[in-house]
């Protein structure tokens, strides 16, 4: 028996946060009652699962894509401001069923993740999994050693201490130097308000890694599907053990797709100083 929540983001439905929002809204029935409380659990194997009327798969296919996010896209899969979002960048055979794995700001580009693993989607995201991620920072002026260590030790950040995080100098300047930050949490807009406590703006940010996993020479507005190898390291790091038996590539695997352009920017980024 496992909660309803859980079973639904095994299925790739959603994620479980999602997941419990439809429980909630009366969408899911086992064995036809309606089901509206978060601590319900059912057996997958022996009662039958339905959400807004229709059956759950027990055997999922699992897709898990790396995009780089450029700046000006939206980092979910609607905006209620009607502006453009990631799902552009990728095929309609993906749109129905993906959704980001956490969020990048308009302003921000880097690595994302999307996928229907609703399980890992929500180990990677929850800080007590302490999955690190990496970003190329560049501010205005030159930080000096005291205010990178209070970075290093957490910074109030709308009344709440941000937890700590590993922080380097990698190239100084009298106007812009670039940084590098890992953080193991995920708040909104974090990297940019740690910056602005200590009294440097942010100019440019780009996410290079998810735990182990890393950009590389992905351009922006393209995509790949992850490899198999690399599903695995990302579930062995949140404690998943082996890679999912429903991991299947598609018809469009590492292929690279090339997104309408933005108004935001028309180059691809460089993580040289600038």
């Amino acid at each position: 028996m496992e909660r309803l929540q859980k079973i639904l983001a095994h299925a790739g439905l959603a994620s479980r946060r999602t997941a419990e929002g439809m429980i909630l809204d009366g969408r899911v029935a086992v064995d036809g009652v309606t089901i509206t409380s978060l601590g319900s659990k059912a057996d997958v194997d022996s009662q039958v699962i339905t959400l807004d009327g229709k059956p759950i798969s027990k055997r999922p296919q699992y897709h898990y894509l790396m995009l780089h996010k450029p700046p000006g896209l939206v980092s979910t899969r609607s905006d209620p401001q009607n502006r453009s979002t990631i799902m552009s960048l990728v095929p309609p055979s993906y749109r129905a069923a993906l959704y980001p794995v956490g969020r990048l700001d308009l302003d921000s580009e880097g690595l994302m993740l999307l996928t229907n693993d609703g399980e890992l989607a929500y180990r990677l995201m929850h800080p007590k999994f302490n999955v690190p991620k990496t970003y190329a920072v560049w501010v205005t002026g030159q930080p000096e050693d005291q205010a990178l260590e209070r970075l290093r030790q957490g910074v109030m950040v709308e009344g709440k201490k941000t937890a700590p995080a590993q922080v380097s100098l990698l190239r100084a300047g009298l106007y812009r130097s670039q940084l590098q930050i890992v953080l193991t949490e995920g708040r909104k807009r974090e990297v940019r308000l740690m910056c602005q406590a200590i009294g440097h703006q942010v100019l440019q940010l780009v996410r290079l890694k998810i735990g182990g996993l890393s950009l590389g020479a992905l351009t922006r507005g393209k995509f790949r599907e992850l490899s198999k190898q690399e599903v695995s390291a990302l579930q062995q790091s949140v404690g998943l053990g082996q890679a999912s038996p429903g991991h299947k590539k598609n018809s469009c695997k590492n292929q690279a797709y090339k997104v309408k352009k933005t108004t935001r920017s028309k180059s691809k980024p460089s993580l040289k100083v600038r």
